[in-house]
């Protein structure tokens, strides 16, 4: 698109100056002369210079000069208290041009990741090539920068250590009893080949459930208690006030998010931080990886309506990166990179986090009190979703995480796990030890890391750093996937992360408890399979009882035979000990709550408590072999290098149709059903010990839909059933969230971009610096435009649009031409 005038009748021109007052913008009269003067195809341009007082401005200079000047204007309309703190954000940078800073000066800074150095047999022989030969000539690695931290109290180190130890000892022990119970089960004593293969399986299963159960019992017994005295939220006083210097970074990163959900609860934290006195010590910074257009252009319009409600601006910062590299992970670094020297500590919320000022208080608090912790990372509360299936997992989480969490704690102490989010980061050692390389290789074990936060606390921890979970720490909350199909979506990317995470086992200097965790990661999916494989073995085993011939003589040299028989009420024993270890912390959980009144109130009263727990515990094991199937899946494509995509989970409580439910669960109800007629088959009086796997599977598709209705949902809340105190005692900044949801608005997009005064100003006043392209490329991106607004906006490609949001100088000429051209379609200026 050239600037030379446009054959365009007068009409758009009055339309468009309607639209400007619409959005507050006032003509000054000398432009309004000069437009009724101008011919047709130059009034437009004669008004964009009038109002950006550039008289000799024409075509796209004109509109892009009147940017700052509308945008200024459009605040002054309908004021707002942050409105004079945000004029002054409108600047002239160094080429001349009006930008809007969304962002503070840079402070630049290093963070480089080491290389991984993960290969024990690798670093075997260069230590004895150095001890024969000598390391001269031999280039050393680089150093990773200075000592740790100055160590104050190491009782807890002890007292970790023998705790794990205990936890090892009590697992082993108790895996060797029911592998020993398992083989009296068997029919042919665990001599036969297939019975092995089952002990084997069954040994590392059991000592999974096994390490479950001692975490909730441990748990039980610290919150019981009261407290762990190596709590770390015990080591200083909650009415600790915060120094100046203690200024920490909110950050949220975001990438293709519900723009409304993000910063409404954004807004909820910030404004407990005004309430509670703190503004002056927290800032918040949104880091957009989003390469969505239209979530762009709503993102940069949430951030200034956001800045001017509050009074934000040069506290709420907004940066949108250009290259996505790594991830999240990525976006954090290149925030450290460029701000992370002005701040000593950083809180990481993810998009669908809440936390209150009495929380991020108490963080900054405990990370004074211990200068040698690097990670504090609470245990945020799920709450806020309506599906029957979201809540069911609210209730869940809120009943049994405690003991999880204060068992985890008391296993792990300053060694501990961090999840990614909710979480207090002390960011000089972050920076120094943290930096992310890629991992060696292609395929979806190799790459970038996806499960970043496991190997960041394990980096930490490796140089010094504790890693602590704050188990008892309250006013820290997140949401849960809305349906299974969403939840299992999820896990697919955590699978590929923690098998990632599983090639850093043998990196050098991890800490014994990190690659345990490495380990945990590892099995929460590894389980899925293995459990599979179990089944598939027993199923093999009867097949080979029913079908061949018994075999008497299983050894060499065997005097007396063995004679195969099943042992069915053996089987019923080992099977009742193994339902103990996973419904017992349930039962547990229920006690802890019904001894405290304060507690069960907000769950709607103990029976109804209780009849949560009991229906949840049979909601879970209906899901169970589901997740199993999935989870197999996961595990098998990852290992067979097949790379999964990455989305956004979503943020409103959408409800699974019936077709996806089909397509995605299909598979499990005909294996669920095959296996069922197969076993009744062999034998039909084993049926009874398979139904409540194939069963599930084959009840799979309805539980899915039926599970992700919100109607459901509502009724079981209305009937007082799978109620949290989050929900029936809510805390001021969740009824502020549902609040600000039930007056949210459809955002700006694209088209608003291109069409509206307002936001095509805003949105051009932090597209960044202009680029000064080739001819042949400034020709090139005209013809994409010209032709963009010849069809509906809603077929524009999603990438020439991203391009267009980025180049103020042809937004600048799709903004004049939408409101003077003849072949644009209807759609663009049709009213929202």
């Amino acid at each position: 698109m050239d600037d030379s005038p446009l054959p365009a009748p007068a009409a758009p021109i009055e339309s468009y100056r309607a639209r400007l007052r619409a959005a507050g913008v006032d003509i000054p009269a000398h432009a309004t002369t000069e437009i009724d003067a101008a011919p047709p195809g130059r009034a437009f341009a004669r008004l964009h210079a009038g109002l950006g007082g550039r008289p000799q401005a024409e075509g796209a200079d004109a509109v892009r000069a009147s940017a700052a000047t509308r945008l200024r204007q459009h605040l002054h309309a309908k004021p707002r208290r942050g409105d004079e703190a945000l004029t002054g954000r409108l600047e002239r940078d160094i080429h001349g041009e009006d930008r809007l800073a969304t962002t503070p000066p840079l402070l630049r800074a290093s963070m480089t990741p080491r290389p991984w150095n993960h290969n024990p047999l690798r670093r075997l022989w260069r230590w004895l090539r150095a001890r024969t030969l000598g390391t001269r000539g031999t280039m050393r690695a680089r150093d990773d920068g200075g000592a740790g931290p100055a160590r104050r109290d190491t009782r807890w180190r002890g007292a970790g250590t023998r705790r794990r130890v205990l936890l090892i000892a009590l697992v082993l022990a108790q895996t060797v009893a029911a592998t020993y119970l398992m083989t009296a089960v068997l029919p042919y004593r665990g001599q036969h080949p297939l019975e092995l293969a089952i002990l084997a399986v069954y040994a590392v299963l059991f000592a999974w459930i096994s390490a479950g159960f001692w975490t909730a019992l441990m748990g039980f017994w610290t919150l019981l208690l009261g407290r762990d005295r190596h709590a770390i939220s015990a080591s200083a006083p909650d009415d600790t006030p915060l120094p100046e210097s203690a200024r920490t970074a909110l950050l949220v990163p975001i990438c293709n998010e519900d723009v409304p959900r993000v910063f409404a609860g954004i807004r909820a934290t910030w404004d407990s931080i005004c309430r509670a006195g703190l503004r002056d010590r927290f800032d918040v910074f949104f880091l957009s990886d989003s390469n969505d257009a239209d979530v762009r252009v709503a993102e940069v319009d949430a951030w200034l309506k956001l800045c001017r409600e509050v009074d934000g601006a040069g506290r709420i910062f907004y940066r949108r990166r250009t290259h996505r590299i790594k991830r999240k992970s990525g976006n954090i670094a290149d925030w450290c990179r460029r701000w992370g020297s002005g701040y000593p500590y950083m809180v990481i919320l993810d998009a669908d986090s809440v936390m209150s000022a009495d929380c991020l208080k108490r963080l900054v608090q405990l990370m004074e009190a211990n200068p040698d912790a690097g990670i504090i990372q609470t245990a945020p509360r799920a709450a806020g979703r309506e599906t029957l299936y979201a809540r069911i997992q609210q209730f869940a989480t809120r009943v049994y995480g405690p003991l999880f969490t204060a068992g985890l704690h008391f296993w792990q102490l300053g060694e501990s796990h961090y999840w990614g989010h909710n979480a207090i980061i002390r960011v000089a050692p972050f920076m120094q030890h943290c930096a992310l390389g890629r991992l060696p290789g292609n395929g979806a074990l190799g790459g970038e890391i996806m499960s970043h936060d496991f190997v960041e606390a394990a980096l930490m921890r490796r140089a010094g750093w504790g890693v602590w979970i704050a188990y008892d720490l309250p006013g820290s909350y997140e949401e849960m996937p809305p349906t299974l199909l969403d939840e299992l979506q999820r896990d697919q990317r955590w699978c590929r992360g923690n098998l990632q995470n599983f090639r850093l086992f043998f990196t050098q200097g991890l800490h014994p408890a990190h690659r345990a965790v490495f380990m945990t990661g590892v099995m929460a999916y590894l389980s899925a399979p293995l459990w599979f494989v179990f089944l598939l073995l027993s199923t093999a085993l009867l097949a080979v009882f029913v079908l061949s011939e018994p075999q008497y003589f299983t050894q060499p040299y065997q005097l007396f035979p063995n004679w195969p028989r099943w042992h069915p009420e053996w089987a019923m024993r080992l099977f009742a000990g193994t339902m103990t270890l996973l419904f017992l912390p349930k039962l547990l959980a229920l006690l802890l709550l019904i001894c405290k009144p304060r507690e069960w109130r907000g769950f709607g009263g103990p029976g109804k408590l209780a009849q949560g727990v009991l229906l949840e515990s049979l909601f879970a094991a209906a899901l169970a072999p589901i997740r199993m199937l999935f989870h197999a899946r996961y595990v098998a494509g990852a290992l067979a290098g097949f790379a999964s995509g990455w989305k956004s989970p979503p943020r409103d409580d959408a409800q699974t149709p019936w077709s996806q439910a089909i397509l995605r669960h299909g598979g499990g109800t005909v294996l669920g059903l095959a296996w069922l007629a197969g076993v009744w088959w062999l034998n039909p009086s084993f049926l009874w010990w398979l139904l409540p796997v194939a069963g599930s599977l084959v009840l799979a598709i309805p539980l899915s839909v039926y599970s992700s209705h919100t109607g459901l949902g509502r009724s079981a809340r209305n009937a007082r059933l799978f109620v949290i105190p989050e929900e029936s005692i809510a805390p001021r900044e969740l009824r502020s969230l549902r609040a600000l949801l039930r007056r949210k608005r459809p955002p700006p997009d694209f088209r608003a971009a291109v069409v509206d005064p307002a936001t095509h100003a805003l949105v051009t006043l932090t597209a960044g610096r202009r680029r000064r392209l080739p001819p042949p490329f400034r020709e090139q991106r005209d013809a994409a435009g010209e032709a963009l607004l010849s069809q509906p906006p809603q077929h524009a490609d999603n990438a020439m649009r991203l391009r267009i949001l980025g180049d103020p100088d042809t937004l600048a000429r799709l903004h004049r031409r939408v409101w003077t051209g003849t072949d644009v379609h209807r759609d663009w200026l049709r009213l929202s």
